[in-house]
Order: C-alpha cells, then structure tokens, then sequence
C-alpha cells in the first residue's frame, strides 16, 4: 500500500518522525476534577463583562423603575421574585458555561512514548495537531482561541468567553433558555408600565422624571427584544445539535464530508444529565457523562486507500486557513 504526498493542505506521512513528537514536551499532569477553566481573551471577557452589565441594567428598571414605585404590590413581589430568578439563573449558568472546560484535549499529548502506547495496527491511524502539540481524537476541533483542541466543539462563543463543547453546552443551554426567558418577561413588564403610566400621571407611576423613564424603559424594550430574538434562535439551534448529535461545525462539513449521525433520547440525557427531572435546568448540576479514557477517539481505521483520500480532500477544503493535521498510518 502506498501513499501519495499530493494532498494540498494535509499531508501523510508512513514516517513516525513526520509528527515531530520530541518536540512535544510532556502534557502536564491533570489538575483535579472540577478546576476552574477561564480564557484569557480581550474581547471574550470585555463581551463577558457587557453581558452581565446588560442583565444587570434590566434588573434596574424592572426594580427601581417599574416595581418598586408601583401601588400593587402582589404584582411588584410575584413579578420581582419570577423576574431575579430568572436572572440569578441566567447568571449562574453564564458563570458554568464561562469556567467550564468545555473538553479540551490533553496539550501536549503527542509524545512518542504516548504514541507507542497506542500500538497502532495496520489500517489505523491517529492525527496530531500542530498548534497545541496534541493527538487529536474524532469529533475535536481545535480552537484558535482557546488554543486547544476541544472535543465535540460547537462554535466559540466570545458572549460567554468559551468554546462550546462536550462538558459545558448544557450550561450553555440554559444560559439562552433563562435570557430569552427573562428578556421576554422584561418585554411584557414593559408593555404593561407603559399603559398603565398612560392611564395614570406619569409623575406617580416612577419615581424618576418621565423624560428619564421613558429613555430607560425605551432602552430596556430595545435590549430585551434583540436578546430575546439572538438567544432564541441560538437555544433552538443548540437543542437541535443536541437532538441530532451533530455540532454546528459537522453540520458545516455536511456537504463536503459526510458524518453517519443518529440522534437520540440518549444523546440528549447525556447533555442535560440522565432521566429527565428538574436538574436538568440547574445550572449546579453536571451533566453525568462518563469517564473519558485517556485514548477514546485517538486511533482511526481507515480501511482503503480511497477512504484515506476522501477524509484528506474533503477536510482540506474546509479547513484551507485552519489547523492543518499531521497523520501517522501504520501499513500493511
């Protein structure tokens, strides 16, 4: 079996040293379960930092603005209370999303002992990403940001300074159920204050002037129905990858390389955390995935040489300006 060197972007190599693994150093030791994972990106976290400053803003008006001044009280403590809610579960699952790994690969895992343990056999093979000097397993992408290979990744998102990825989507999830949630209830509220100030005299329904009330209420419609539109669109986008098993990258690689994909009930309780219960929409609760073994994903089987060119073009063309992989093929 041989291989021709004319891929464009990817090449194959039958030679070990074409990895380069001395030059990886050894991958760190794994921290302990559950350390903290934060990006150190300028715009990540200045869209972070806007983010809560948005949330923050409509808590406000809703409260200092709308509530508050009102005369009903039953409706100021029903309102306030389903409205903070809300919000503080908005918050929190922002804050999981953001300090989550999201499913980084080991860096620096491509050393040769670590391949030689691999004891690949003829037909397989395994990638190395070149960036961050780690063997890359099936479904991971690595991410120009994060500078790290991330397994099953979605998309970054700079809103939530993170990838999208295996071990954080449902936060992620619950990050645009809980804004859209709370940017329509806001909408509402609003709709409301605003017919109720025309019945009544502007000067008893704030306790702001009502120049400045209108400004801050107008602000607060126009915030509240662009998120609700973005997050909407972005929680039904993310539901149906879950539902499909397919990440919004693999649905991009569709047409030039095609993925068998089957969606599943099981998929589903896999991303949100076993049967269905109200854990599901806590924030707190980990999804319980299994535990990942060190070489899940690594080695590939590639039975033909045909298979080899087909996998090689078609990522190519995807990924012309992107992470090009190095391949190491055991021949028969």
């Amino acid at each position: 079996m041989m291989l021709t060197p004319n891929h464009h972007f990817r090449d194959i190599e039958r030679k070990p040293e074409y990895l380069q693994p001395e030059k990886c150093s050894p991958p760190p030791f794994p921290g302990p379960a559950g350390t903290m994972w934060f990006i150190r990106d300028g715009c990540g976290i200045a869209c972070a930092i806007v983010t809560w400053f948005l949330v923050l803003y409509a808590e406000f008006v809703v409260l200092f603005v709308m509530l508050i001044p009102s005369r009903d009280y039953v409706y100021s403590i029903i309102n306030g209370i389903v409205f903070n809610l809300l919000a503080f579960l908005a918050l929190a699952s922002h804050c999981r999303a953001m300090l989550t790994d999201p499913g980084a690969v080991p860096k620096g895992n491509a050393t040769k002992e670590f391949i030689e343990s691999l004891q690949l056999k003829p037909g397989q093979v395994v990638y190395k990403c070149p960036k961050c000097c780690s063997i890359k397993p099936d479904r991971a992408h690595h991410c120009s940001v994060c500078k790290r290979c991330i397994r099953k990744m979605d998309h970054h998102c700079p809103w939530v300074n993170n990838c999208v990825g295996e071990n954080n989507q449902k936060y992620f999830v619950l990050f645009t159920m809980y804004i859209a949630l709370i940017s329509l209830h806001a909408l509402i509220m609003v709709g409301f204050h605003f017919l109720h100030c025309f019945e009544e005299d502007w000067t008893k329904c704030s306790s702001f002037s009502p120049p400045t009330t209108v400004i801050l209420l107008i602000l607060l419609c126009f915030e509240a129905l662009l998120f609700l539109i973005f997050t909407s669109v972005m929680f039904g986008t993310q539901v149906h990858s879950i539902c499909t098993d397919e990440t919004g990258i693999e649905r991009l690689q569709r047409e030039t390389q095609p993925r068998e994909h089957s969606g599943s009930w099981k998929s589903v309780q896999e991303a949100f955390g076993g049967d269905f219960s109200l854990n599901w929409f806590n924030p707190f609760t980990r999804p319980c995935q299994p535990e990942i073994p060190v070489d899940k994903g690594l080695v590939r089987q590639v039975s033909s040489l045909s298979d080899m060119d087909n996998m090689e073009t078609t990522g190519s063309q995807l990924e012309e300006t992107k992470d090009r992989d190095s391949v190491e093929v055991l021949d028969e």
